[in-house]
Protein backbone atom coordinates (compact mmCIF):
# COMPACT_ATOMS: atom_id res chain seq x y z
CA UNK A 1 0.00 0.00 0.00
CA UNK A 2 2.90 2.65 0.73
CA UNK A 3 4.51 1.46 -1.91
CA UNK A 4 1.42 2.14 -4.38
CA UNK A 5 0.77 5.43 -2.44
CA UNK A 6 4.94 6.85 -3.68
CA UNK A 7 4.20 5.58 -7.18
CA UNK A 8 0.77 7.32 -7.04
CA UNK A 9 2.37 10.47 -5.73
CA UNK A 10 4.54 11.13 -8.90
CA UNK A 11 1.56 9.89 -11.46
CA UNK A 12 -1.00 12.47 -10.20
CA UNK A 13 1.67 15.21 -10.36
CA UNK A 14 2.67 13.81 -13.45
CA UNK A 15 -0.99 14.54 -14.92
CA UNK A 16 -1.71 17.53 -12.82
CA UNK A 17 1.31 19.44 -13.90
CA UNK A 18 0.74 18.78 -17.70
CA UNK A 19 -2.83 18.59 -18.07
CA UNK A 20 -2.43 15.05 -18.84
CA UNK A 21 -6.32 13.40 -18.37
CA UNK A 22 -9.34 15.78 -19.27
CA UNK A 23 -12.53 15.55 -18.23
CA UNK A 24 -14.56 12.22 -19.85
CA UNK A 25 -10.92 10.88 -21.56
CA UNK A 26 -11.03 7.56 -22.39
CA UNK A 27 -7.59 6.01 -21.87
CA UNK A 28 -5.59 3.32 -23.98
CA UNK A 29 -2.63 1.96 -21.85
CA UNK A 30 -0.09 0.75 -24.30
CA UNK A 31 0.58 -2.86 -22.06
CA UNK A 32 3.82 -4.67 -23.33
CA UNK A 33 4.02 -6.66 -20.32
CA UNK A 34 6.81 -4.65 -18.94
CA UNK A 35 6.90 -4.03 -15.48
CA UNK A 36 7.00 -0.23 -16.82
CA UNK A 37 3.51 -0.21 -18.68
CA UNK A 38 2.20 -2.84 -16.17
CA UNK A 39 2.92 -0.14 -12.93
CA UNK A 40 1.35 2.20 -15.55
CA UNK A 41 -1.65 0.41 -16.23
CA UNK A 42 -2.34 -0.34 -12.11
CA UNK A 43 -1.20 3.02 -10.98
CA UNK A 44 -3.89 4.57 -13.35
CA UNK A 45 -6.50 1.99 -12.39
CA UNK A 46 -6.07 2.84 -9.10
CA UNK A 47 -5.96 6.86 -9.87
CA UNK A 48 -9.58 6.09 -11.73
CA UNK A 49 -10.93 5.77 -8.65
CA UNK A 50 -11.00 9.39 -7.05
CA UNK A 51 -9.30 11.72 -9.94
CA UNK A 52 -11.55 14.77 -9.63
CA UNK A 53 -11.83 14.58 -14.10
CA UNK A 54 -13.54 10.94 -14.05
CA UNK A 55 -11.92 8.84 -17.24
CA UNK A 56 -12.09 5.58 -18.88
CA UNK A 57 -9.83 3.19 -19.09
CA UNK A 58 -8.37 0.30 -21.85
CA UNK A 59 -5.53 -1.88 -22.09
CA UNK A 60 -3.87 -2.92 -25.43
CA UNK A 61 -1.22 -4.96 -26.11
CA UNK A 62 0.51 -5.12 -29.73
CA UNK A 63 1.28 -9.05 -30.73
CA UNK A 64 4.47 -8.58 -33.10
CA UNK A 65 4.09 -12.46 -34.37
CA UNK A 66 6.81 -13.86 -32.38
CA UNK A 67 7.48 -17.37 -33.83
CA UNK A 68 7.14 -18.52 -29.97
CA UNK A 69 4.43 -16.47 -29.17
CA UNK A 70 3.84 -15.07 -25.60
CA UNK A 71 1.93 -16.38 -23.29
CA UNK A 72 -0.87 -13.20 -21.86
CA UNK A 73 -3.03 -15.00 -20.16
CA UNK A 74 -1.47 -13.67 -16.27
CA UNK A 75 -1.80 -10.25 -17.88
CA UNK A 76 -5.45 -10.92 -19.27
CA UNK A 77 -6.17 -11.85 -15.57
CA UNK A 78 -4.59 -9.05 -14.05
CA UNK A 79 -6.49 -6.48 -16.33
CA UNK A 80 -9.45 -8.25 -15.38
CA UNK A 81 -8.79 -7.79 -11.40
CA UNK A 82 -8.08 -4.18 -12.13
CA UNK A 83 -11.61 -4.18 -14.23
CA UNK A 84 -10.14 -2.46 -17.45
CA UNK A 85 -10.82 -4.07 -20.85
CA UNK A 86 -8.30 -5.87 -22.43
CA UNK A 87 -7.47 -6.40 -25.65
CA UNK A 88 -4.68 -7.78 -28.31
CA UNK A 89 -3.74 -5.82 -31.26
CA UNK A 90 -2.47 -9.16 -34.46
CA UNK A 91 0.57 -7.99 -36.39
CA UNK A 92 3.20 -8.80 -38.32
CA UNK A 93 5.68 -6.61 -37.42
CA UNK A 94 8.42 -9.49 -36.35
CA UNK A 95 8.04 -10.90 -39.98
CA UNK A 96 8.65 -7.49 -41.54
CA UNK A 97 11.42 -5.90 -39.30
CA UNK A 98 13.42 -9.15 -38.66
CA UNK A 99 12.68 -11.48 -41.84
CA UNK A 100 11.83 -9.04 -44.84
CA UNK A 101 13.71 -6.25 -44.30
CA UNK A 102 16.08 -7.84 -41.74
CA UNK A 103 17.07 -4.27 -40.01
CA UNK A 104 20.29 -4.20 -38.31
CA UNK A 105 18.94 -1.69 -36.11
CA UNK A 106 15.36 -3.04 -36.00
CA UNK A 107 14.62 -0.41 -32.91
CA UNK A 108 13.34 3.06 -34.87
CA UNK A 109 11.02 1.10 -37.51
CA UNK A 110 9.82 -1.12 -34.80
CA UNK A 111 8.63 1.36 -32.40
CA UNK A 112 7.11 3.31 -35.19
CA UNK A 113 5.06 0.31 -36.56
CA UNK A 114 3.80 -0.49 -32.61
CA UNK A 115 2.61 3.08 -32.12
CA UNK A 116 0.99 2.63 -35.33
CA UNK A 117 -0.97 -0.22 -34.29
CA UNK A 118 -1.85 0.90 -30.85
CA UNK A 119 -3.23 4.43 -31.72
CA UNK A 120 -5.40 2.94 -34.81
CA UNK A 121 -6.54 0.09 -32.20
CA UNK A 122 -6.94 2.97 -29.61
CA UNK A 123 -9.19 5.07 -32.10
CA UNK A 124 -11.04 2.33 -33.40
CA UNK A 125 -12.28 1.33 -29.97
CA UNK A 126 -13.08 5.49 -29.39
CA UNK A 127 -10.16 6.19 -27.43
CA UNK A 128 -9.30 10.11 -26.80
CA UNK A 129 -5.56 9.38 -25.59
CA UNK A 130 -2.65 6.98 -25.14
CA UNK A 131 -0.45 6.74 -22.41
CA UNK A 132 2.94 4.93 -22.26
CA UNK A 133 5.02 3.88 -19.83
CA UNK A 134 8.16 5.78 -20.33
CA UNK A 135 9.83 6.91 -16.95
CA UNK A 136 12.29 9.23 -15.20
CA UNK A 137 15.30 7.12 -16.48
CA UNK A 138 13.88 6.52 -20.11
CA UNK A 139 13.48 10.64 -20.42
CA UNK A 140 17.52 11.13 -19.47
CA UNK A 141 18.06 8.03 -21.84
CA UNK A 142 16.66 9.43 -24.68
CA UNK A 143 18.08 12.76 -24.63
CA UNK A 144 21.60 11.57 -23.92
CA UNK A 145 20.72 9.44 -27.03
CA UNK A 146 19.88 12.16 -29.46
CA UNK A 147 22.84 14.23 -28.01
CA UNK A 148 25.42 11.77 -28.32
CA UNK A 149 23.81 9.53 -32.20
CA UNK A 150 22.31 12.78 -33.35
CA UNK A 151 23.83 15.28 -32.38
CA UNK A 152 20.91 17.27 -31.34
CA UNK A 153 19.06 18.89 -28.06
CA UNK A 154 15.87 16.45 -28.02
CA UNK A 155 13.31 14.54 -25.74
CA UNK A 156 9.98 12.59 -26.39
CA UNK A 157 6.99 15.15 -24.75
CA UNK A 158 5.43 14.59 -21.63
CA UNK A 159 2.27 15.46 -24.06
CA UNK A 160 1.86 14.98 -27.82
CA UNK A 161 -0.86 15.94 -29.97
CA UNK A 162 -1.74 13.76 -32.90
CA UNK A 163 -3.74 15.86 -34.77
CA UNK A 164 -3.80 13.92 -37.59
CA UNK A 165 -5.38 10.95 -35.82
CA UNK A 166 -7.28 13.03 -33.31
CA UNK A 167 -5.43 11.25 -30.40
CA UNK A 168 -3.02 12.95 -27.36
CA UNK A 169 0.20 10.84 -25.75
CA UNK A 170 0.31 11.00 -22.56
CA UNK A 171 3.61 9.76 -20.32
CA UNK A 172 2.44 10.14 -16.81
CA UNK A 173 5.52 8.15 -15.45
CA UNK A 174 7.99 10.52 -16.27
CA UNK A 175 8.49 11.58 -12.91
CA UNK A 176 8.61 8.14 -11.20
CA UNK A 177 12.79 6.43 -11.19
CA UNK A 178 13.35 3.16 -12.86
CA UNK A 179 13.99 1.78 -9.38
CA UNK A 180 10.82 2.38 -7.74
CA UNK A 181 8.94 0.96 -11.07
CA UNK A 182 11.13 -2.18 -10.42
CA UNK A 183 10.98 -2.39 -6.56
CA UNK A 184 6.63 -1.95 -6.85
CA UNK A 185 6.08 -4.98 -9.55
CA UNK A 186 8.32 -7.41 -7.56
CA UNK A 187 6.40 -6.50 -4.10
CA UNK A 188 3.21 -6.53 -6.09
CA UNK A 189 4.55 -9.83 -8.40
CA UNK A 190 2.97 -7.96 -11.34
CA UNK A 191 2.62 -10.49 -14.04
CA UNK A 192 5.76 -9.39 -16.20
CA UNK A 193 6.64 -11.44 -19.48
CA UNK A 194 9.78 -11.40 -20.58
CA UNK A 195 10.17 -9.88 -23.82
CA UNK A 196 10.73 -12.48 -26.81
CA UNK A 197 12.48 -9.91 -28.58
CA UNK A 198 15.94 -11.52 -30.54
CA UNK A 199 17.24 -7.19 -30.30
CA UNK A 200 16.26 -7.27 -26.80
CA UNK A 201 18.98 -5.81 -24.44
CA UNK A 202 21.66 -5.42 -27.57
CA UNK A 203 20.76 -2.05 -28.64
CA UNK A 204 21.74 1.62 -28.15
CA UNK A 205 19.76 2.29 -25.66
CA UNK A 206 20.86 -0.18 -23.35
CA UNK A 207 24.12 0.60 -24.25
CA UNK A 208 23.32 4.46 -23.01
CA UNK A 209 21.18 3.34 -20.05
CA UNK A 210 24.35 1.97 -18.95
CA UNK A 211 26.67 4.59 -19.51
CA UNK A 212 24.75 6.62 -17.48
CA UNK A 213 24.20 4.32 -14.91
CA UNK A 214 27.71 3.89 -14.82
CA UNK A 215 28.47 7.23 -14.26
CA UNK A 216 25.93 8.30 -11.65
CA UNK A 217 26.92 5.99 -9.51
CA UNK A 218 30.45 7.79 -9.74
CA UNK A 219 28.82 11.25 -9.52
CA UNK A 220 25.78 11.04 -7.35
CA UNK A 221 22.27 12.53 -8.67
CA UNK A 222 23.62 12.83 -12.60
CA UNK A 223 20.35 11.73 -13.64
CA UNK A 224 18.66 14.25 -11.22
CA UNK A 225 21.12 17.09 -12.40
CA UNK A 226 20.35 16.46 -16.26
CA UNK A 227 16.80 15.93 -16.06
CA UNK A 228 16.52 19.08 -14.41
CA UNK A 229 18.56 20.52 -17.69
CA UNK A 230 15.72 18.80 -19.49
CA UNK A 231 13.26 20.81 -17.13
CA UNK A 232 15.12 24.10 -17.21
CA UNK A 233 15.84 24.77 -20.90
CA UNK A 234 12.04 23.54 -21.54
CA UNK A 235 13.04 20.77 -24.33
CA UNK A 236 10.08 19.43 -25.89
CA UNK A 237 7.15 20.05 -23.88
CA UNK A 238 8.81 20.25 -20.41
CA UNK A 239 8.86 22.76 -18.30
CA UNK A 240 10.55 23.98 -14.85
CA UNK A 241 8.33 22.64 -12.29
CA UNK A 242 9.13 22.99 -8.30
CA UNK A 243 8.96 19.30 -7.91
CA UNK A 244 10.47 17.00 -5.08
CA UNK A 245 10.99 13.87 -7.28
CA UNK A 246 13.08 16.14 -9.46
CA UNK A 247 14.97 19.16 -7.54
CA UNK A 248 17.85 16.79 -7.14
CA UNK A 249 18.90 13.55 -5.53
CA UNK A 250 16.03 13.03 -2.64
CA UNK A 251 16.34 12.50 0.90
CA UNK A 252 17.53 8.63 1.48
CA UNK A 253 17.83 8.34 -2.31
CA UNK A 254 20.55 6.36 -3.77
CA UNK A 255 22.33 7.01 -7.11
CA UNK A 256 20.57 5.11 -9.51
CA UNK A 257 21.28 1.23 -9.42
Amino acid sequence: MEQMKQILSCVRRAVDDYGMIRKSDRVAVGVSAGKDSLTLLASLATLRRFYPQPFELMAFTVDMGFPNGMDLSAVRAFCETLEVPYRVIPTQIYEIVFEVRKEQNPCSLCAKMRRGALNTAAKEMGCTTVALGHHFDDVVDTFMLNLFFEGRIGCFQPVTELSRVGLRVIRPLIYLPEKRIRAFASVNELPVVKSPCPANGDTRREEMKQLVNTLDRKHKGLRYRIFGAIQRGEVDGFCQIDHPAVKGVPENEESTE
